[in-house]
């Protein structure tokens, strides 16, 4: 049984994205096959080299970057929501894995969940 938790909402603005990223950590911590699948304006959150100090944010960057030590199976990211926003492969953080068929992504998991 694995629970996939789906961001569609931007890093920045409303708190969300990391509820969700608390609930997939938490999850892993006990041992719950969990991933993250951003699509949408979530993409974002994949971005490299975010500078959001202008905004009085921390970049979620580092946050992501715990995700392995945490036990996160897989951070995806929908392919046609990185070409909407610009962001290729070169432009995400490591670690991540594209995504072209949504539909068979949460077939493969027996819970899904959306953020927000």
């Amino acid at each position: 049984m694995s629970t996939l938790i789906i961001v569609d909402q931007p890093p920045y603005g409303n708190w969300a994205g990391r509820d969700a990223l608390d609930m997939v950590f938490s999850l892993a911590a006990f041992d719950q096959p969990a991933a993250l699948l951003f699509t949408g304006a979530g993409v974002n959150w994949l971005r490299k080299q975010q500078a959001p100090d202008a905004i009085g944010q921390k970049s979620v960057e580092k946050n992501l970057s715990a995700a392995p030590m945490f036990g996160v199976e897989e951070i995806l990211a929908d392919t046609a929501s990185c070409e909407r926003f610009g962001l290729g492969p070169e432009q995400l953080v490591s670690g991540v894995t594209l995504a072209e068929n949504l539909q068979d992504v949460m077939n493969a998991h027996s819970n899904v969940a959306f953020a927000g």
